[in-house]
């Protein structure tokens, strides 16, 4: 009989003794993130390099509706931090989403959700610090320097502060939170008076004329905006960090929830606001991928030193980014490793409380990298960008299919629901399922990379199921061993 089975039966048998059962790799953890600490994690979750720097392509390509597509996107971005809220408040744990798909779906279960969001983070890191080089590119006492020597630097200053402890990873993410968080709110300012005064920008008044008189809503019909949408959730991605650091914090239950909740409204502020407010000072066609549209406006209405000012807030987000990727990885391969099915040395604690086993390993492929900045220097960020894609979605979908499971488990009498709850289950999950599907599909209808992407598909599951024979025996060893404890 399996582990789930013994659960359930016993569970069944003793509905009033039903208890989350505890996760081995959320021991020895402290717990000295604090409110401030996981409500910038949450904030710099939602606000990134996907608002910052993609804005400006997007709002290109698919024109004013990308604001909704951002609204769209955000909703259902939200519906997963809120099911993984509520799974959190029924049992923190420093494996996350990783934990839960062990609970609910099984050892296979957690094997893959932990194995795809290790190749989301270690390759989104890749992508940072290959970020992270062009942008300190930008000031010309950085521009004789290798894009591959930026990138290891930035790789080992970040490392060495994850390294240290979960408190100065707090503390790296709070500030670099507030950097982003006062850039856009000094933006939003400043757009809000242009339109207010109906200042000039580019010879242009500010106003809802500028959309009318450019082809409106959707200059460019509804397929571009369709297209733009698996970018668009590429840009949410790390809003689940809210479910891995509540496993360091003291107060989860109340910590937890008003993190949450509140991102909702900063979606709805920071980027539906800001590419409306972008949409109404000037046309879709004058903005690109290759600046930030926020220094597009500000250059046209004359502000010096906007680039230098904006390529520092780019870059604070891909350190951000970077931060929060070896924080995450290191966590969920500890929860592994504990359970078997990740390399041994990544269960390993520091005396600082810190995982450093799983952070090493997802340095080493970060490493890796840099190898790509010297070999392909122009296409490296491109590359790693579309197979972190296929990560974030499959960890989303997981999320939901975990909580939809766990429903069905509380509707059963075996689990208690807390009462934060995901609204509209169990259709709520099953629509966000097929979104995140439809989405991924979507990538189909970009010849030049996404389909190249969707062709890896195929190419993970055969790596996944090698893997999984690999380990097998060792995660088979580990629940017998958990069975023999319950049986006694």
């Amino acid at each position: 009989m399996s582990k789930d089975a013994v659960q359930t039966a016993q569970a069944a048998a003793h509905p009033e003794a039903a208890t989350s059962p505890a996760d081995a790799g959320d021991a020895g953890y402290s717990k000295d993130l604090k409110h401030r600490h996981v409500n910038m994690i949450a904030i710099g979750g939602a606000i990134g390099t996907g608002l910052f720097l993609g804005a400006g392509g997007r709002l290109h390509d698919a024109g004013p509706a990308l604001a909704l597509a951002y609204l769209v996107c955000g909703v259902f971005a939200f519906f997963v931090v809120r099911a993984l809220g509520e799974l959190v408040l029924y049992r923190p744990s420093s494996g996350s989403f990783v934990s839960y798909a062990r609970e609910f779906l099984g050892e296979k279960g957690a094997y893959v959700a932990g194995w795809m969001y290790f190749l989301n983070w270690s390759t989104t890191g890749i992508a940072d610090i290959t970020a992270i080089a062009l942008y300190t590119h930008y000031w010309s006492p950085f521009t004789p320097v290798p894009q591959w020597v930026l990138a290891l630097i930035a790789l080992a200053v970040v490392l060495a502060v994850n390294l240290i402890s979960v408190k100065i990873f707090g503390e790296m993410e709070f500030w670099f939170a507030i950097v982003k968080v006062a850039t856009l709110v000094a933006f939003m300012l400043v757009g809000v008076f242009l339109l207010a005064t109906r200042h000039e920008v580019d010879g242009r008044t500010p106003g809802p004329h500028v959309i009318t008189a450019h082809g409106g809503v959707l200059p460019h019909g509804v397929m571009p905006v369709v297209l733009v949408m698996q970018g668009v959730i590429f840009a949410y991605a790390a809003l689940e960090l809210v479910g891995v650091a509540a496993g360091e914090t003291a107060e989860p239950e109340r910590v937890v929830p008003r993190a949450v909740n509140s991102i909702m409204w900063r979606v709805g502020l920071f980027y539906v606001g800001s590419v409306v407010l972008l949409a109404l000072l000037l046309p879709g066609s004058l903005y690109s991928a290759g600046e930030s549209p926020f220094v597009t406006v500000l250059s046209k209405i004359g502000v010096r030193g906007a680039g230098d000012v904006m390529n520092l807030v780019v870059l604070t987000a891909a350190m951000s980014s970077l931060n929060s990727g070896l924080y995450s990885t290191g966590r969920i391969l500890r929860s592994m490793a504990m359970a078997g099915s990740a390399p041994r040395f990544t269960r390993v604690m520091s005396r600082s409380q810190v995982p450093y086993g799983g952070i090493l390993l997802t340095c080493a492929v970060c490493v890796l990298g840099v190898v790509l900045n010297y070999l392909m220097p122009g296409q490296a960020f491109e590359i790693v960008l579309n197979v972190a894609s296929l990560g974030i979605i499959s960890t989303w979908v997981i999320i939901m299919v975990c909580h939809l499971v766990f429903v069905r488990r509380a509707r059963a009498g075996l689990v208690t629901r807390p009462a934060f709850r995901l609204p509209g289950s169990p259709v709520t999950e099953i629509v966000t399922v097929v979104f995140l599907l439809v989405c991924l599909g979507m990538m189909g209808n970009d010849p030049e990379v996404g389909r190249k992407t969707l062709l890896l598909i195929p190419v993970l599951a055969a790596l996944l199921v090698a893997g999984w024979f690999a380990v097998r025996r060792r995660v088979a060893q580990h629940v017998d061993d958990e069975l023999s404890e319950l049986t006694r």
